[in-house]
């Protein structure tokens, strides 16, 4: 019997170093919905910090979890699973929200299925789910350079922190991104793209 439960996960890497980077997004967004909607975050199984709550839009009332894995970006199936399972969740109710370096910085596209894109988070839940088939909110963070050293450049830059320009803007995209986290659950995955994805 599938649940009525909603799973949000904000993909990230745990601890001080990463605190505040690209690579980050997901979990800054997820922040933004944990204070929103007064979520207590607690560990579950030592895979991620989960916290669940409920969401009152539109008159509606829908009842959520609200993850950030543990387990490292490249593992982050292995919480999002771990999670689904244990609350039998339906991929049809898995939203993911993560950085993405094809959409410049302050875009956000939301899909369901397809291609990983290159992002190891979402190729880890592909594999640990067994489909593609759950809504994700890609928040853009630009690419690094080009160049001979383009593999080092990506990682430090997704490992890097926001100019001042984009620390300006930052709390403004958090919040679409949440945004458009709430409207999947709410509004469906079509209208949601049609507001996000034309931007």
């Amino acid at each position: 019997m599938a649940s009525d439960f909603w799973l949000i996960a904000g993909l990230g890497n745990p601890g001080k170093k990463y605190e505040g980077t690209r690579h980050n997004m997901g979990f800054m967004v997820a922040d933004v919905l944990a204070e929103r909607w007064t979520v207590n975050f607690a560990d579950h199984k030592g895979l991620a910090m989960l916290g669940k709550s409920t969401m009152n839009l539109d008159g509606r009332t829908v009842k959520f979890f609200l993850a950030k894995p543990l387990t490292y970006m490249n593992e982050s199936g292995n919480a999002v699973a771990s999670i689904a399972a244990y609350y039998q969740i339906e991929p049809d109710h898995i939203v993911v929200i993560h950085d993405d370096m094809d959409l410049e910085f302050g875009r956000i596209k939301v899909k369901a299925g397809g291609s990983a894109g290159g992002h190891n988070g979402i190729k880890s839940i592909d594999r640990s789910l067994g489909t593609p088939k759950y809504a994700r909110v890609r928040m853009g963070v630009g690419h690094a350079k080009r160049g001979p050293n383009a593999h080092d450049n990506t990682v430090n830059w997704v490992l890097g922190g926001f100019g001042p320009d984009q620390r300006k803007q930052l709390p403004d995209f958090l919040a679409d991104g949440a945004d458009a986290a709430e409207d999947i659950i709410f509004k469906g995955l079509a209208k949601t793209q049609e507001k996000f994805n034309g931007r």
